[in-house]
């Protein structure tokens, strides 16, 4: 097997541990008019924005194109690369506190920023996630719960690992995979060579395919005065790797669990901002992790409308240095992405959606519909969990041209 790899040391700053009673004195909230600086400028860093504003913080974007959905209701878009030094300077000096709405930037453009403003998740904790070699292995060093699975580096490795499960695999490459990319699945007896070449990559997580019920998410929130809340726990049904829908409140999980590992991993990585924890429920009830994001996540949009507080304005307060406000879960809520495919045939059938004072519809303002970009998505409220899926999904089924 190919060697363990050394998990990046983090900063100990105030960004990444609990603070002492001096420190905290010393923290400044941000007051109204500052400037978040925001890197990225998708539907999430669009949520964002508009939660900041709210808060009454202006807002600056930068991302590598110029008319990503953010930069519609940002104050100032720049666009540059995430290589450019001099680029990343000009942000710096717009922005009072710098976050992130993905985590896939190159660490060394946050350690320049890092040097001459604050940032949010800081780059230890992003170097961790962006890689599944690191998370892995952090998960695993701390004792958390994760499927079994071997660090590998060549198909001789995938070969060797695979026959020690001697069960189904994943392969997942070790960075740049996101909604179901980047990884494939194996067998015993199927030809490794063949599935490594077609990765393309050098470093890589053979996974032992896990038997799972269900598949959740929680959402924790952690200030920069070590203040840590979580959201609701969610049910997550994908389809073709990406998430489909979010459920409210699923009475099979156990939510104190869940909400208890996602405070432990949010203090142990020492994250400021957001920490979204995917996880795997089995058949005996415990909880497996599957993965990390240090950011606002999909499974959670429905709190826009569900949550006293959002998670987006619960992003913004915890960089900004605010009290985080109230997860209290209002309504119950089914949250539905709306993939390009929904327009393959014309514009979908918005009118599904009106006169419906419990569904609340958001689009992205993203110029081409394609398969598999997420568009928009739409939230339907209630209090019957089981009517209120039913419901979100006949709206959905609405929406398609070809159901009329």
């Amino acid at each position: 097997m190919a060697h363990q790899h050394s998990i990046p040391i983090i900063e100990h700053s105030p960004s990444t541990h609990a603070l002492k009673e001096r420190e905290l004195k010393q923290i400044k909230t941000l007051p109204p008019g500052s400037v978040i600086g925001i890197l990225g400028s998708g539907q999430l860093g669009q949520m964002m924005s508009q939660a900041a504003h709210q808060l009454g913080y202006r807002v600056c974007v930068y991302d590598t194109i110029a008319d990503g959905p953010a930069s519609f209701v940002a104050d100032e878009m720049m666009v540059g690369s995430f290589e450019d030094h001099e680029a990343l300077g000009r942000f710096s000096k717009k922005a009072d506190v710098i976050t992130l709405e993905f985590e896939n930037i190159p660490v060394s453009a946050l350690q320049i920023l890092s040097l001459k403003k604050p940032v949010y998740p800081g780059p230890g904790v992003i170097a961790i996630c962006q890689d599944r070699i690191l998370e892995k292995e952090f998960l695993r060093t701390h004792g958390f719960p994760l499927a079994p699975y071997e660090i590998v580096e060549s198909a001789a490795d995938v070969k060797k690992a695979l026959f020690h499960f001697n069960a189904p695999c994943i392969l997942k490459t070790a960075t740049l995979g996101y909604d179901g990319k980047g990884q494939c699945q194996l067998e015993p007896g199927d030809d490794t060579l063949l599935a490594w070449e077609g990765l393309q990559t050098r470093r890589a997580v053979l996974e032992k395919k896990i038997s799972f019920i269900s598949e959740a998410s929680v959402i924790t929130a952690r200030s920069l005065q070590g203040e840590m809340v979580t959201f609701s726990l969610q049910e997550n049904i994908h389809r073709n790797g990406i998430l489909d829908i979010s459920i409210t409140s699923p009475s099979f999980l156990d939510s104190l669990a869940a909400e208890k590992l996602g405070k432990a991993v949010a203090g142990a990585i020492g994250v400021i901002g957001l920490m979204t924890i995917e996880f795997f429920l089995l058949p005996n009830g415990s909880l497996l992790i599957n993965e990390l994001a240090p950011r606002p996540h999909n499974s959670g949009h429905h709190t826009l409308e569900s949550s006293q507080t959002s998670q987006f304005e619960q992003a913004i307060r915890a960089v900004a240095g605010l009290p985080l406000g109230s997860t209290e879960l209002l309504h119950e809520a089914v949250m539905v992405n709306l993939m390009g495919e929904l327009w393959e045939n014309g514009e979908p059938h918005w009118e599904a959606l009106k006169g419906d004072s419990q569904a609340y519809l958001h689009l992205y303002q993203k110029k081409e519909a394609k398969k598999g970009r997420k568009m928009g998505h739409f939230t339907i409220l209630g209090e019957d969990r089981a009517q209120i899926l039913c419901d979100a999904r006949r709206r959905f089924e609405n929406l398609r041209k070809d159901s009329h």
